[in-house]
């Protein structure tokens, strides 16, 4: 029994974060939201093979790790200038 697309897709996307982590902030963008894109098809594609549960989890797991990106979006979204750390 081998690991199913998603699952497989899951780790190579958790080892892309964690690299994509590892780099110096200025350098983080273009991998940060290529992984801040793929991430909802990635949970959806999870959902759909393994269960709604899976795909909750994987949404807790995504807010967790791109919890500044996604207040900083949410603030731009209700007009605000939300302060950036360098």
């Amino acid at each position: 029994m081998g690991l199913s697309g998603p699952v497989l897709a899951a780790i190579v996307w958790v080892l892309a974060a964690t690299l994509t982590a590892l780099l110096p902030i200025r350098r983080q963008y273009v991998p940060g939201i290529t992984l801040l894109v793929l991430a909802p098809v990635l949970i959806l594609w999870l959902a759909v093979v393994h269960g709604w549960v899976w795909g909750v989890l994987g949404l807790a797991a995504f807010v967790s790790m791109f919890r500044n990106p996604l207040k900083y979006i949410y603030a731009r979204l209700r007009g605000r200038t939300p302060e950036v750390s360098e």
